[in-house]
């Protein structure tokens, strides 16, 4: 069975990850800072984007995949993948200075997360225990197990 925007997601989070990850690298290389943060606030700012991402991005990428497995692909699930993305690419910006997006990130991420956890929780609970079959083109429709 293939996730295609849990699949989307997750290599779209790796390349962001990557990204933040060399932007620590030309900070450190830009400001002499080898090791740790050296109390440099550029080191800092950059180190705690990049540590951010990786705080969140994990649960998100476990709900987003867990949500479609369940429910099958929907554009809403799209569209809070695609946000959630963007806002993460608004807060490392932000952490550079450009502090309205420092703050609309924090607040899709924070949103998406109380979101996609919310309704991981409401479909645990309201189906039955039955789960999607989800085949390209085809419309989902609730299976029973067992």
């Amino acid at each position: 069975m293939i996730l295609p925007i849990t699949l989307t997601a997750a290599g779209a989070a790796a390349l962001i990850n990557l990204w933040l990850a060399i932007r620590v690298g030309q900070v450190r290389t830009k400001e002499k800072v080898m090791i740790g943060d050296g109390g440099n606030e550029n080191v800092i700012r950059r180190m705690r984007a990049h540590a951010n991402f990786t705080e969140f991005t994990p649960f998100i990428l476990i709900l987003i995949g867990a949500i479609e497995l369940a429910t099958g692909t929907s554009n809403w699930l799209w569209a809070v993948s695609s946000l959630y993305l963007i806002g993460r690419l608004l807060h490392a910006f932000g952490m550079d200075g450009f502090m309205p997006g420092r703050m609309i990130g924090t607040l899709i991420t924070m949103v998406s997360l109380l979101g996609l956890g919310g309704y991981a929780i409401y479909v645990a609970h309201t189906s039955d225990g039955a789960v999607s079959e989800i085949a390209p083109g085809a419309a989902v429709e609730a299976v029973p197990v067992g």
